[in-house]
């Protein structure tokens, strides 16, 4: 089956609002196996609808829409998808219903332009909204069909999930199964050593780029679920030896999680210090459900003088080798851990940006600490890109990574350890601020 997916709002055209439904709604079908032929945005105008939709219905098996189903005389999508399809508009008494009663219980009244909301299809069908007051569509003619759904996210993605998905599943005869494999790395270098692999029909891979890692998700059709979680997980193999324990999860959230349900299992509990990150890291942490079993301090650090009261960095190594390096973050993530009393702690300090930086360390410039035991270990982050928000969430990510690289029992790949013992050690400062500025 393939589709095209048509968002319809002035609104969107202007600019005015971010379009998060296409790129929902487009992993949501690639996921069913559907082929996307087409993202298109169109403005609230009856004719130029029209003329899009009369062309995309000989294109394509079926066109997704959101959006324009509201009261007001610009929300034109039903009427004019209705035409398209050869279909009618009834008014619906149990629809008006339920909008009457939705505008009670908000203590609001409703206008004569709500029951615009309350017309169904004649020869379609209704999609029930559970979330808000206007009902979907669903037109079909010839073969072709066409799926209304609200413009507003929540709505829609409800209307997606309890309806839409469902009808589509049962007009294919099938099951599908899912697995989403979390890899860190950068999508160019990890969709290159995977790249044969995306291309296979049953199962389906698709790759998607997050800051600092991919998903990679597989999708299998059989005739079963049992079927299709088989097919799923020997593809899955495939990616695992390829790319080995850069894939770090399936099916969870992010990183943290998988941080978070690792320092459970091995009973260890960690703390961070942040300085450019301003708290970050913490944040991602205490976002994951039972953090406080492993999670007790969160240092932000972002003065000098912070950095020596709350962490134990020595104003004299700041001196010597500036607050954003390597001495400063190995002394940061030591304080950290021993002032929080746990078994890892983490550190960042770095040039966020815009402003600030030189010729040695410039904005993007990031040095990490990752503390356990008797070693603390530390890397040094470029980003070359000048981006406050990229870099402050590349370093969280990073540091998140370095995290569990420990909580795992392994050591962090492109780091430089420096022992505990060593940590007042001018001789071994120098040598360790050096390595990286050669670099």
């Amino acid at each position: 089956m393939t589709a095209e997916i048509i968002s319809v709002g002035t609104e969107l055209l202007l600019g005015n609002i971010l379009n998060t439904n296409a790129q929902y709604l487009s992993r949501e079908l690639a996921a069913l196996g559907i082929t996307v032929q087409r993202e298109s945005t169109i403005g609230d105008n009856h004719d130029r609808l029209a003329d899009f939709v009369n062309e995309a219905k000989q294109r394509c098996d079926l066109l997704v829409f959101t959006g324009g189903l509201g009261p007001t005389a610009d929300d034109l999508t039903k009427e004019t998808v209705a035409g398209c399809y050869g279909d009618t508009l009834a008014f619906d008494p149990e629809e008006w219903q339920k909008i009457v009663d939705f505008f009670t219980r908000t203590g609001r009244k409703t206008t004569p332009n709500n029951r615009k909301q309350a017309m169904v299809p004649v020869h379609g069908h209704k999609i029930i909204n559970n979330h808000g007051t206007a009902p979907g569509a669903w037109f079909e003619q010839d073969g072709h069909c066409a799926v209304l759904m609200p413009g507003v996210p929540h709505e829609m993605k409800a209307m997606w999930e309890e309806s839409v998905r469902p009808l589509l599943l049962a007009r294919q005869n099938c099951t599908l199964h899912s697995i989403t494999l979390r890899v860190l790395g950068g999508e160019s270098d990890i969709e290159y050593r995977v790249r044969h692999l995306l291309e296979n029909a049953n199962p389906t891979a698709a790759i998607y780029c997050k800051t600092g890692e991919c998903e990679i998700r597989i999708t299998a059709r059989a005739e079963n679920d049992s079927s299709a979680e088989k097919m799923c997980r020997a593809y899955a193999t495939k990616f695992y030896d390829l790319l080995g324990d850069a894939v770090y999860d399936e099916d969870v959230t992010g990183l943290e999680e998988t941080l978070v349900h690792t320092l459970k299992e091995k009973g260890l509990t960690i703390a961070t210090a942040e300085s450019c990150t301003g708290g970050m890291i913490a944040q991602r942490l205490t976002n994951v459900s039972g953090a406080s079993e492993v999670f007790g301090f969160g240092f932000v650090t972002y003065w000098e003088q912070a950095k020596a009261k709350m962490v134990g960095v020595e104003p004299a190594v700041i001196a010597k080798y500036n607050v954003v390096s390597a001495p400063v973050a190995a002394q940061m993530a030591l304080g950290a851990a021993e002032a929080a009393g746990a078994d890892i702690a983490v550190s960042v300090t770095g040039l966020a940006g815009p402003n600030g930086g030189d010729a040695v360390r410039p904005v993007g410039t990031v040095y990490l600490g990752a503390a356990c035991g008797e070693t603390v270990y530390v890397k040094k982050l470029f980003v070359s890109r000048p981006d406050r928000a990229l870099v402050r969430a590349r370093a969280a990510q990073t540091a998140l990574e370095l995290a569990l690289r420990l909580a795992q029992g392994k050591v962090p790949a492109d780091t430089q350890a420096l022992a505990k013992s060593a940590r007042h050690d001018a001789a071994a400062l120098t040598a360790l601020d050096s390595t990286f500025l050669k670099g």
